[in-house]
């Protein structure tokens, strides 16, 4: 299968990042903002909202034909964010036993194996669970001073950083919970009903403005996080300092 070729360039005060599963953007805001040129992968059109040059096609055939055609060298950084909805911490336990997770497909260990391939350092998200990630680099939005929690693990492949420290939640999420409305300093940015965030707070919350659609909201990762991941990255390379 072949792919249209982006509009992005390798430069040298703005290396290529590739972004796959990429969603609407959220992780690409943060890069971005690091000083990456980036071109985003998304098997779902996502070309209205996204931000920057954008792919669609599913992302491993994606960086399968990269690897093969040798162009995966144009590249600094990949981020990957594949879905493990399975694994995550809204689909186990107790939600597991009510079905929830059970239609969806674990692809880090695929997505894992052909970065290694690549050659080319990369991350990969996910959501706090049991998805079989290390956790190099563990961030939250009260790192960042977000209306929102939304905890997030790293594994960093070719090149490493050191781990920051979490700071103390101020707080409770606001929402229902058992029955019970809890107010607090943070919006929970998923799902509906219960007193999740409304579109607009979770905008806010996020500091993602560019899309509106209330499914690309609660699966964004904050630029912030990504922003400080690129920087790291940044700060390793030109200090000469990128390891395995």
């Amino acid at each position: 299968m072949t792919y249209p070729k982006p509009v992005a360039h390798q430069s040298e005060d703005r290396p290529l990042l590739l972004d796959l599963f990429s969603c609407a953007g959220g992780a690409a805001m943060g890069y971005h903002r690091a000083g990456f040129t980036v071109v985003g992968v998304d098997i779902a059109d996502r070309s209205a909202r996204y931000p920057f040059a954008f792919r669609q096609g599913d992302a491993l055939a994606v960086l399968a034909e990269l690897i093969g055609t040798g162009e995966i060298a144009e590249y600094t950084l990949v981020h990957a964010s594949p879905p493990c909805q399975g694994k995550c911490t809204l689909t186990v336990g107790t939600n597991q036993a009510m079905g929830w997770g059970s239609d969806h497909v674990d692809l880090v260990a695929p997505t894992r194996a052909l970065l290694n391939a690549s050659g080319v350092p990369y991350v990969i998200e996910q959501p706090n669970g049991k998805a079989d990630v290390r956790k190099d680099i563990s961030l939250c939005g009260e790192m960042f001073g977000l209306g929102v929690l939304r905890h997030r693990n790293f594994e960093l492949g070719g090149w490493n950083t050191p781990r920051p420290a979490h700071r103390p939640h101020r707080g409770r999420v606001r929402g229902w919970r058992h029955g019970k409305f809890h107010d607090g300093p943070y919006v929970a940015a998923y799902g509906s009903g219960g007193g999740k965030a409304t579109v607009p707070e979770m905008q806010a919350a996020m500091g993602i403005e560019w899309t509106d659609i209330r499914e690309e909201l609660t699966e964004a990762i904050p630029p912030a996080f990504s922003e400080w991941i690129g920087r790291a990255f940044h700060t390793r390379i030109l200090a000469g300092r990128v390891v395995a």
